[in-house]
């Protein structure tokens, strides 16, 4: 499947818009956050993420990352507050990373790159499922959590002894039981703007919530990530690296800030 989207020059980024146009759209993700021009508005409600272990059901590697997926037939696992109005369900959370420690992010911060980013996906109940909800504006919510180079992290770990089991594209396994809330920082101040998927489709129909305060992952977690394969069993092995797509232009959003 040569014509499927992906990650590498004759696929990558630059060239999803020819087949989803969209990727030229008014509100494409990620974006470069720039602190200073990012507005602190009081309205802005503290984030409240009630996550229920019980509702974790697998792991997955799709080809383009890993994704842990969460039961979403009702409200055991949510997103409420913040920016949004009503009530999101996780769906399921996912990574990007780099091929080094120096780049892998989607979003970045005045122009620096952090070595991954976890995405928290909710999709707004108002809306009778996940797929009803994608297509439109306020249809999902996604929590953006950098990775920063530091100490080992513990916390991570767990999701990370699973990613021998699902090596090569297309593999799942059961995971279970785990809390993404231990995933998140101390601090939820985040930042916020009108944006899309940044994967195709490429719908724009995302709230993005940007959490400030990264979270540590070492170089040795880090490399973990790396030992995954993009390529199915029986094709020529390729290192799942550099999954990211770049910052996209602005075009007149305000990114807002919850935090002076």
């Amino acid at each position: 499947m040569s014509h499927a989207w992906g990650y590498a020059p004759k696929n990558g980024p630059d060239t999803w818009v020819q087949n989803f146009p969209i990727a030229d759209g008014p509100r494409q993700s990620p974006i470069d956050i720039v602190p200073s021009q990012a507005q602190y508005d009081a309205s802005l409600k503290p984030l409240q993420l009630k996550y229920d272990p019980a509702t974790c059901k697998g792991i997955l590697n799709n080809g383009h990352s890993f994704q842990v997926d969460f039961a979403d037939d009702d409200d055991s696992s949510t997103l409420t507050g913040g920016p949004i109005s009503g009530t999101y369900r996780l769906r399921q959370f996912h990574f990007h990373w780099g091929g080094s420690n120096d780049r892998g992010s989607e979003h970045t911060v005045g122009g620096t790159k952090f070595a991954c980013e976890l995405h928290l996906v909710h999709w707004n109940t108002k809306y009778p499922s996940f797929g009803d909800a994608a297509s439109q504006p306020d249809g999902l919510a996604v929590v953006g959590v950098f990775l920063k180079i530091g100490a080992d992290n513990p916390q991570l770990q767990k999701v990370l002894d699973t990613l021998d089991n699902i090596k090569t594209k297309g593999t799942q396994t059961t995971f279970s039981n785990f809390d993404p809330k231990i995933l998140l920082p101390r601090s939820l101040d985040y930042w916020t703007y009108d944006g899309s998927l940044t994967t195709p489709p490429l719908l724009e129909s995302v709230t993005w919530i940007v959490l400030k305060e990264p979270i540590s992952v070492s170089p040795a977690q880090m490399a973990k990530f790396r030992s995954l394969l993009f390529s199915s069993d029986g094709e020529a092995p390729c290192c799942m690296a550099d999954n990211y797509r770049p910052p996209q232009p602005l075009k007149g959003r305000k990114v807002r800030a919850s935090f002076k």
